[in-house]
């Protein structure tokens, strides 16, 4: 064999010893699983576009990255309001969680939760997609946890045991259980309810033994928990508020993936949001209420209101939006109202 041969096969066995190395370190320093959390259960849509992502990632890592996902907060012993903190401790690896849940820590994530600010769908999309989700997703970066891609829980309805709620005075003295926001607690007291707050895994028992007379969530929340079962006859489409999902890695865990993977893991989130948000908005709208008949089937009564009873709602929560506005930012609010405005063109 010729000298400039021996050379050749000598560099190619260092090259392909060397990127052996190379490859054990890697595999030496991802996990053999990751955790995800999320709040919801699992058969919800937002456990389904957890499940999404999680084969996603696994089918394109070729197994390299492998996620377990942890419903019902159960990462955080329930109490979802302190999923953020541990994600950025690294607590937790991996999430998809409610705006609502992490505005404790991220004040301006607040905003989706501005009483009757976001219209419809078409404004969802045009604040997430637009300069209010950008300016979101770096203030969630610069609080450690990488953001990759916004989800969808839905427009949050009101549903009780007592009676039908058209009006705010049908509220008063109402006992509504809330998320841990006191955004939430504003609200319901300017509503004259009585706000109660606890976990979802408190909340389900306390429905069901009539401890609390009623809640709010989306939809998907209220027909996947049964909530009809639990007494939950009154339901009123009031979409007050709108609860964005975000699907999201530790800063160190993203840090300690190879670029490539980097770049799988964000493509499988964007693509498993898609998928979820439209399994979030299936049969809840004007052109498919197919869930919404089946709520009524399970002997339901739903309120729609009409346009003065929304005003009457919009007015009697004013003071609460103007006194938000200061706290969340008012550019930040106010880049949001021109960005619904023009989504109505």
């Amino acid at each position: 064999m010729k000298l400039s041969a021996l050379f050749n096969a000598f560099f190619l066995s260092v090259a392909v010893m060397a990127c052996l190395s190379a490859t054990e370190a890697l595999a030496n320093n991802y996990k053999s699983e990751y955790k995800l959390s999320i709040v919801a259960d699992a058969q919800v849509p937002w456990g389904q576009g957890a499940q999404i992502w999680a084969d996603l990632v696994k089918e394109r890592t070729a197994g390299r990255i492998n996620i377990k996902i942890y419903p019902g907060a159960s990462l955080v012993q329930g109490e979802q309001t302190r999923e953020f903190t541990a994600i950025r401790q690294g607590v937790i690896d991996m999430a998809v969680g409610s705006t609502i849940n992490w505005s404790p820590q991220v004040k301006q994530l607040n905003i989706f939760s501005m009483p009757f600010l976001i219209p419809d769908y078409a404004a969802v999309d045009a604040l997430v997609q637009g300069e209010v989700g950008r300016q979101l997703f770096s203030l969630i970066d610069n609080a450690g946890v990488v953001p990759l891609a916004w989800g969808e829980n839905g427009f949050r309805q009101i549903s009780n045991a007592k009676q039908p709620i058209k009006l705010p005075e049908d509220m008063k003295g109402m006992k509504l259980r809330v998320v841990g926001s006191p955004l939430f607690l504003d609200i319901f007291t300017a509503l004259g309810a009585v706000p109660v707050q606890m976990s979802w895994a408190e909340a389900q028992p306390a429905l069901a033994k009539g401890t609390v007379d009623g809640q709010e969530n989306p939809l998907s929340i209220y027909l996947g928990s049964k909530l009809y079962d639990a007494g939950q006859k009154y339901l009123t489409l009031w979409n007050y508020v709108n609860d964005p999902l975000v699907f999201v890695v530790n800063k160190n865990i993203w840090n300690s993936w190879t670029a490539q993977d980097r770049e799988i893991v964000r493509q499988a989130a964007l693509d498993a949001a898609r998928q979820e948000v439209a399994l979030a908005r299936k049969g809840f709208t004007p052109e498919d209420e197919s869930l919404l008949k089946e709520i009524v089937n399970h002997g339901v009564e739903i309120s729609a209101l009409t346009s003065d009873q929304h005003e009457a709602f919009v007015k009697a929560t004013r003071p609460v939006f103007d006194k938000w506005k200061e706290r969340i930012g008012a550019a930040l609010v106010d880049q949001a109202l021109m960005d619904i405005e023009n989504s109505k063109k």
